[in-house]
């Protein structure tokens, strides 16, 4: 399935209190790969931010002033993430304030514009729980480059959780992929019914393990616990 990897800077931390959003950054993940699309705007919110979002995003109201109002990249936006899943770290705080936006003109919840939502930090959490699962904590822990990142943006913060993402989220692909031998599907061996390539041992590397299993029999005086499961697969078989 596509991937959408979105972010948002707003003017505040309460869509609820009027704060609307300032900037929307977009990357799309084909395949798990970052391709070229991407989305971007800035937008005027009609209004300020508040001094401690001002300090996180430095994204001033005479900047945005000239910018396009939500009602004007909302079309763009819908269309970018329409049949994808969209990747949000802490994507109730992103949810709300978009719900909201899309509210104003009279448009459907943002949840269903696109296949569905999956919420980074909530996976974090999963992954490693009772640890700091904030962006920059998950970049030290995943060796993803953020030095460059002084201020907040939307498509910056977009592009790290990119990296972040698919740094946790490696190793849910397939096996049968990385196990196929180099040499092409002429040289795989058989397939088991979980789709994996069964490769037998060779005699002589059965030879070498009974050979290790009587040298650990000698020296323990006893059975060999890996020659007992053995058995006991062969009798229940």
């Amino acid at each position: 399935m596509r991937q959408v990897i979105l972010d948002t800077e707003t003017t505040g931390l309460e869509a609820r209190e009027g704060h609307r959003i300032i900037e929307i950054g977009c990357l799309e993940i084909v395949g798990r790969r970052l391709t070229e699309r991407r989305l971007h705007h800035y937008i005027n919110p009609e209004r300020a931010s508040d001094e401690g979002a001002l300090q996180v995003h430095g994204l001033t109201e005479e900047f945005l002033r000239d910018k396009p109002r939500f009602a004007g990249v909302a079309d763009d936006l819908l269309a970018f993430v329409a049949d994808a899943e969209v990747i949000i770290h802490n994507a109730p705080f992103d949810l709300e304030f978009l719900d909201a936006e899309l509210a104003r003109l009279g448009k459907p919840p943002f949840a269903s514009h696109c296949a569905r939502i999956t919420d980074s930090l909530t996976l974090a959490r999963e992954l490693h729980p009772g640890k700091r699962n904030s962006l920059d904590a998950l970049c030290e822990r995943y060796a993803v480059g953020n030095a460059h990142r002084t201020l907040h943006g939307a498509l910056l913060d977009a592009g790290l959780l990119a990296d972040v993402y698919l740094a946790m989220t490696r190793g849910q692909d397939t096996l049968v992929i990385d196990l196929a031998p180099a040499g092409g599907a002429e040289d795989s061996g058989p397939i088991d019914a979980a789709g994996l390539i069964v490769l037998a041992a060779t005699p002589a590397e059965l030879a070498a393990h009974e050979a290790l299993l009587d040298g650990i029999a000698k020296e323990s005086k006893g059975v060999v616990v890996f020659r007992a499961a053995a058995l006991a697969v062969v009798a229940a078989g």
